[in-house]
């Protein structure tokens, strides 16, 4: 790989891993609510789910969904549809006390499978596949070079959204201000699953 193709590949890692999505939106919700050590399953999730989207992809599978729209329409389906659910959950919120014992949070095996239904995830794998690892010849050693450095650009975008999180945990104890932080993150997913149903259109 290039320096110029490394260079590229760390723009859009940093570019699409630390701007806002259903995964970081999550990340600070679940550490806000529960605490950075609750969050920190669905932080390791999110590297761990999207590896292996990303490396079912490189095996072809990306190269399905793209051909097959039904596929590609019941990924964004079952997408939009967790996160209206997860916003519906997340906006009736009004205390930590009522937030641990919601079914808002979100187990480890949640957050892998999430990363199968966000067409974000789906669009950044494909377009890591087609453009540092398809029609290669060192495809496989490229693979391993980028998997590695893509995976640590998520876990540490989701760590800093929960840390970020985390640190408002005891502000957000008084008064409405948690009901008021949990409606604007329900919004924001609400938002990310709107602009999933427009990009797909």
């Amino acid at each position: 790989m290039t320096h110029a193709e490394f260079s590229a590949l760390l723009i859009l890692a940093a570019a699409t891993s630390f701007t806002p999505g259903p995964n970081t939106t999550l990340s600070t919700a679940l550490a806000a609510n529960f605490g950075l050590k609750r969050a920190m399953r669905f932080v390791c999730a999110v590297p761990v789910g999207w590896g292996l989207l990303f490396t079912l992809c490189a095996l072809g599978l990306g190269g399905l969904v793209v051909a097959v729209p039904a596929l590609r329409w019941g990924i964004l389906g079952g997408g939009v549809s967790y996160l209206l659910w997860l916003a519906w959950k997340l906006s009736g919120s009004r205390s930590l006390a009522q937030a641990d014992t919601s079914r808002l949070n979100v187990s480890f095996a949640q957050g892998v499978m999430l990363q199968f239904l966000n067409i974000k995830a789906w669009m950044l794998a494909l377009s890591v596949v087609a453009g540092w690892i398809a029609g290669h010849p060192d495809a496989t050693e490229r693979t391993l070079h980028v998997l590695p450095l893509m995976l640590a650009f998520g876990f540490f975008s989701n760590l800093t959204y929960a840390a970020t999180g985390s640190l408002l945990r005891e502000w957000l104890a008084h008064g409405q201000r948690l009901l008021m932080f949990n409606r604007g993150m329900a919004a924001t997913l609400v938002g990310t699953a709107l602009w999933m149903l427009g990009s797909a259109l």
